[in-house]
């Protein structure tokens, strides 16, 4: 490190130090991250060995896992592009040294896989450490997603900064590394300790998914084997343990399983009484409930995606949806990524990395077609531009904006405002004189003057 002195000044030492001061222990193993925490999930319960589920039954919530899916391939499946700035407005750059990284990031992934593992790493474990590799010229021209519990981030004593990485195959990386932070684009969650130390919801949102973990896990161990009985055989007075026993195994036997539905027939004052779900079960239907909604809210990820209809209101559009959705959870992750891109490639002043969010906050056909009809009918767009959004042709004539004739400019209203009577009606011109008229009237004259000589020579000559 250029004999730099390193104050190992860890950014996740911080971190440990202020999660115990909220009753957290968070144990070193090289790299930051949520799945370094053991939570408690309340004062004293770690001495009693009583803590959140490990990550990987975390992760089996089906919360969780809806959470964290959906945003990485939401953001995933928007195409991006590399634009420069011509006159003010953002143009695609078709060829340029920084397109191929954007193309194929790396031997083994495309851009979809690659931005999705990127989010992924991002909301489990609070952060992304992607490495770059440069050519000849110095350009980045492939980025390797690293593993976040792996990477350890550094700050020297005169504040540079430094990650430790541990041996990576697929990334080429041999053992034990340390490069500075330029060579690595470093994408936090909400810092809420450290700058260098991002947090996942998950650190938010862990208990509850544990209680909905244990909640399905108590329930599939009490409903094995159908062990709620469905009902009773009741009778009048008491019977030997020998009729009773005959009478449950036929009764099993007859009226069990695929037999459900068959008709009883009961004698001896026999009578059949079923049995309902007590209110107890329709708590702790409600709790699993509440556990969802829970971790929705810490990822920011809308409840409705998650199945709960009822948080619909009546009369919003799927696009007002989609506005929100992309402003409530996705727009920050996409804003960071591509920031932390136009850093990371280097890139000149005047170029930039942008997700197309058509594909997210696309309109259903009739709003599209009446809003993209409004734009060609005020000038906005060229009825091509249009016909492009739709992925069709363009049409001869279809280039250019059109405005009807008698549309005025702002600039010759204020012109015709500023005169005595704006609306005065002015005179009919006069017929400017036609020069072809004026050549027929001499030439009619010269021939008159041509038939009174010969006649004047014609009496003469009599």
């Amino acid at each position: 490190m250029d004999n730099t002195s390193l104050a190992v000044t860890l950014a996740n030492g911080l971190s440990r130090r202020s999660a115990r001061a909220q009753g957290t222990a968070v144990p070193y193993s090289g790299g930051g991250g949520w799945f370094n925490i053991i939570r408690e999930p309340y004062a004293g319960a770690f001495q009693q060995n009583i803590a959140i589920d490990a990550p990987r039954d975390i992760l089996a919530f089906s919360a969780v896992f809806a959470c964290v899916t959906g945003i990485a391939t939401d953001i995933a499946k928007l195409g991006i592009t590399l634009k420069r700035l011509v006159d003010g407005i953002g143009e695609p750059v078709e060829t340029s040294p920084f397109l191929g990284v954007l193309r194929k990031p790396n031997r083994f992934q495309v851009w979809y896989k690659f931005i999705e593992q990127w989010i992924v790493s991002k909301l489990l474990y609070g952060n992304t450490y992607i490495i770059k590799e440069r050519d000849g010229r110095g350009v980045v021209r492939a980025l390797y997603v690293l593993d976040a519990q792996r990477v350890t981030p550094l700050v020297a004593e005169d504040g540079s900064v430094y990650y430790r990485l541990a041996k990576d195959y697929l990334s080429n990386l041999p053992e034990g590394i340390t490069v500075p932070a330029r060579e690595i684009i470093h994408d936090t969650g909400v810092c809420l300790w450290h700058p260098l130390v991002g947090v996942s919801p998950i650190y938010a949102c862990g208990v509850s998914a544990t209680q909905g973990n244990r909640i399905q896990s108590n329930s599939t161990r009490f409903f094995a084997n159908a062990s709620r009985p469905s009902g009773g055989l009741t009778a009048p007075g008491t019977i030997p343990d020998e009729t009773a026993a005959r009478l449950k195994k036929e009764f099993e036997e007859n009226f069990s399983g695929g037999n459900i539905g068959r008709i009883f027939v009961a004698g001896d004052g026999l009578e059949y009484k079923p049995m309902t779900i007590p209110a107890s079960d329709a708590q702790l239907i409600e709790q699993l409930q509440w556990t969802v909604e829970d971790v929705a809210r810490c990822f920011h990820y809308p409840i409705w995606k998650l199945g709960n209809k009822e948080s619909l209101k009546q009369g919003v559009t799927i696009e007002a949806l989609n506005q929100a959705y992309y402003s409530d959870c996705l727009q920050g992750p996409i804003e960071s990524a591509e920031a932390l891109l136009d850093d990371g490639l280097a890139l000149p002043s005047d170029v930039y990395v942008e997700f197309d969010l058509e594909n997210l906050l696309r309109m259903d056909t009739t709003a599209r077609y009446m809003a993209w009809g409004k734009a060609v009918h005020d000038g906005w767009w060229a009825p091509d531009e249009a016909r492009k959004k739709d992925g069709k042709k363009p049409v001869p004539g279809g280039a250019s904006p059109y405005l009807q004739q008698q549309n005025y400019s702002l600039a010759a209203l204020a012109k015709r405002d500023a005169q005595p009577d704006p609306f005065a009606t002015k005179a009919p011109p006069a017929p400017a004189a036609n020069d072809d008229d004026e050549d027929d009237e001499d030439e009619i004259a010269a021939d008159m003057t041509m038939v009174a000589t010969l006649f004047v020579e014609g009496m003469n000559a009599i």
